[in-house]
């Protein structure tokens, strides 16, 4: 009890020594990935505005990854503060869960070394990898891998003997955890759905079983009383869209190669060692469990950008858990006892360079030096309190080819290179651009333009690009039913009272994918715009 007692004070502490870190800057202060925050600020303020997500803009990602954001905002935070809020708030919220997992499952120093961990995965302030900039980007990642590592380790490592069972806690995790992934990132659900019901299954304890149903229908009864009775219909057919969009397969690398490729290669190995290992020590309950997560580790890793395998941490302790008792061995002679507990710390060591990224990045946003960034929302009040690089607001950096005919370089055109770029609109070939550093600026000068002509003021506008976010700088209102990164087709397009071509997008085969589509709807346009920024075309 006296150490169940140290842990639980333990996480308390390490909370609010994080949050003390975080919110004493009184602003947020990130270094990289404007296009996603930009992505993520137009749904959190819609939402604020009244807006629902999936009704009245499409989005892949689920409400819960926006709904705490946007509590902050109705109470008055500006947007960088209710941001950094938002992630205390996960971390309050899974604190009762990452205590009771944490006591049950793991002995000694390794207790608070899981809830740490997982802790860190939900106060962190970068996506994960090496890179030491600040980001709010793909936040959503982190907290389900947060709550997946709650859930996992409650079905795949038994209760500690020494520890009084508890089949309703250990259902209230799981139930629970599965349904926030649900409604935070798809992906995690499908992806370890299938192991988590096989343990619960297979550990025949019906009470697991019935309390995960009855929290896990409860959670989402809740979210469809909140949402409305059309939510779910809506969620799933953005889903759909998403996954028949091919402006962006996967995130990053391949499948095969999040597999297979020399970086993650290693961690592959331990995995399937892992399972080998445990099949080998007697635990085939715990061996099979982990052959179906394997598949479902490599699915969600896929799924996220840079790849980032934050699994590794979970197996590494797991299998320290797992590990049997000395004294029994394998056909090679290996000491099961040993041999496991070196997989569970290979598998700790490839974790540790994203894990210690992700831990240190709150003392990196401590230090950082508020004379170096700018607002990303100029003249926005309140929600100035969101600030970024000034290096990154300060130039606008764009990537252009110089081979084309009339240059030197022209005898080393092929075409099929700029093909996915190049694009005819209304009779006029545009230049291939895309922007590479300076969203910020790029937006605010267009807005600023488009202001000062007098023709955004009440009207909505379609952008041919992968955001269209020229709202948040004072241009155009939202566009109803629009969707805040594009994924296909013309989300919004019949609210629209204006096309906007910029003429150095920030992703120029969207760009092309966009003003194909418009061209095949044959909708009359009349060009009432033109400068070096952009074309804009009124409906």
């Amino acid at each position: 009890m006296a150490k169940n007692l140290k842990l639980a004070l333990f996480l308390v502490a390490f909370v609010a020594g994080l949050a003390a870190l975080e919110l004493g800057k009184g602003g947020f202060y990130i270094g990289k990935h404007e296009g996603d925050t930009l992505h993520l600020l137009q749904m959190v303020l819609r939402m604020a505005a009244g807006d629902v997500p999936h009704r009245d803009f499409h989005t892949p990602i689920g409400f819960m990854a926006l709904w705490p954001i946007v509590v902050f905002l109705k109470a008055g935070l500006g947007v960088g503060r209710a941001m950094l809020a938002a992630q205390l708030l996960v971390a309050a919220v899974l604190l009762p869960a990452i205590w009771w997992v944490a006591a049950s499952r793991f002995r000694g120093g390794w207790a608070f070394l899981f809830g740490a961990a997982v802790l860190v995965l939900s106060l962190a302030l970068v996506h994960g990898e090496t890179d030491t900039s600040v980001s709010i980007s793909m936040h959503y990642n982190r907290w389900a891998w947060a709550v997946s590592w709650l859930v996992i380790a409650t079905a795949l490592v038994p209760a500690r003997k020494d520890v009084r069972a508890n089949p309703v806690a250990d259902g209230v995790v799981i139930g629970i955890g599965m349904a926030l992934l649900a409604l935070i990132k798809v992906t995690y659900f499908v992806g370890f759905a299938p192991a988590v019901l096989v343990a619960v299954l297979a550990s025949r304890q019906p009470r697991i079983l019935l309390t995960a149903l009855i929290s896990g229908l409860g959670v989402a009864a809740l979210a469809t009383l909140v949402m409305g009775g059309a939510f779910w219909g809506n969620y799933l057919s953005d889903l759909l869209v998403v996954r028949a969009s091919t402006v962006r397969p996967q995130p990053s690398l391949p499948f095969g190669a999040v597999v297979a490729a020399p970086a993650y290669m290693a961690g592959s190995l331990v995995a399937v060692l892992g399972v080998v290992l445990l099949r080998q020590s007697g635990r085939a309950q715990a061996g099979l469990v982990l052959l179906l997560l394997v598949p479902g580790f490599f699915y969600v890793t896929y799924q996220n950008y840079a790849n980032d395998p934050q699994w590794l941490g979970l197996l590494g302790a797991a299998l320290w858990a797992l590990a049997p008792r000395r004294g029994r061995s394998n056909g090679l002679g290996w000491d099961l006892h040993q041999a496991t507990r070196l997989t569970a710390m290979a598998a700790l060591i490839l974790a540790a360079p994203s894990m210690l990224n992700l831990a240190y990045s709150p003392f990196r946003h401590a230090v950082a030096d508020p004379a170096e960034y700018a607002p990303m929302l100029p003249g926005a009040g309140i929600n100035q309190d969101l600030l970024i690089k000034r290096s990154r607001t300060r130039q606008v950096l764009a990537q252009m080819p110089i081979d084309g005919p009339g240059t030197p370089f022209a005898a080393y055109t092929d075409a099929d290179m700029h093909a996915d770029s190049a694009v005819t609109f209304q009779g006029e070939n545009l230049p291939i651009c895309t922007l590479q550093v300076g969203a910020v600026p790029w937006y605010t000068a267009m807005a600023d333009d488009l202001i000062a002509s007098g023709l955004a003021r009440g009207k909505t506008v379609l952008t041919a690009d992968l955001l269209s976010a020229f709202w948040l700088y004072g241009a155009f209102e939202p566009l109803p039913g629009a969707s805040p990164w594009y994924y296909g087709g013309l989300p919004g397009w019949e609210a629209a009272d204006y096309l906007l071509v910029p003429l150095c997008p920030m992703a120029a085969p969207v760009r092309k994918m966009i003003l194909e589509e418009v061209t095949r709807r044959a909708t009359p346009l009349t060009e009432v715009r033109r400068n070096q920024m952009y074309i804009l075309y009124q409906k």
